[in-house]
């Protein structure tokens, strides 16, 4: 039963629909200084994942790859096309789809969820997403406070790829090692750094074409541990 999944789906829902009813009734200071809290979450959760890195070179090739892999392949522009599309059908024409952007990536893509589900498919331990709930239910409230109910409906294609992870997990995790996981989280803590300086306006990282670096990650950690490392050790 994949109970931390669905926990961490109705957070983002319940999240995003008190945000779009109390948004009135908050005023701009009060967002803007809670948006900056969540962005310095975001900060020191990407360092907290990025410090578990076991193999430097593997994680930033990573990345690097990654993200050429999403700017080649236009998903940055296909994932604006869409929640463009979603925004305007739901609430309207918004000039914030770019934050829209960077929401969805902090609730569908980061490492904490992706891992999160993975544990909680092999092994039933579901700490790690109700830990995540917590912050996305808040982060959902506040950002739908600027964004509207749009933010609720990110819940869809959350528990989608929750859901496909859950159940891969036992195919996944017995052929992961430590390490691999480690590197994983690391270039997922990446992406949550750039995901922090989005939220904070300081930076537009491309985020989403950064997704891919995460299906890589693992792979190129391997290759790096089993046939580079003897080689230059």
């Amino acid at each position: 039963m994949p109970v931390g999944i669905i926990i961490n789906v109705l957070s983002v829902v319940l999240g995003g629909l008190c945000g779009s009813v109390v948004k009135d009734r908050l005023s701009d200071t009060y967002k803007d200084t809670l948006n900056m809290i969540f962005g310095l979450s975001a900060f020191g959760m990407g360092i907290s994942s990025v410090v578990l890195m076991r193999n430097m070179p593997a994680v930033i090739f990573s990345v690097i790859l990654g993200t050429s892999l999403g700017l080649l392949i236009h998903l940055g522009d296909n994932i604006n096309r869409f929640v463009t599309n979603l925004q305007n059908k739901f609430a309207g024409a918004s000039d914030n789809i770019n934050e829209l952007i960077t929401v969805i990536v902090l609730f569908c893509a980061s490492g904490t969820g992706i891992y999160g589900s993975l544990v909680s498919g092999m092994n039933g331990d579901h700490s790690i997403l109700i830990a995540k709930s917590i912050l996305d239910f808040f982060t959902a409230m506040i950002f739908a406070c600027r964004l509207g109910k749009t933010v609720s409906f990110i819940a869809v294609p959350q528990f989608i790829i929750f859901m496909a992870l859950f159940l891969l997990a036992g195919l996944i995790i017995p052929l992961t090692t430590e390490t691999m996981i480690n590197d994983f989280k690391a270039v997922g803590g990446f992406i949550m750094l750039a995901s922090g300086f989005r939220m904070l306006k300081l930076k537009e990282f491309p985020t989403a074409d950064m997704i891919p670096s995460m299906l890589l990650a693992m792979p190129i950690s391997w290759l790096w541990v089993t046939y580079i490392l003897p080689l230059v050790s």
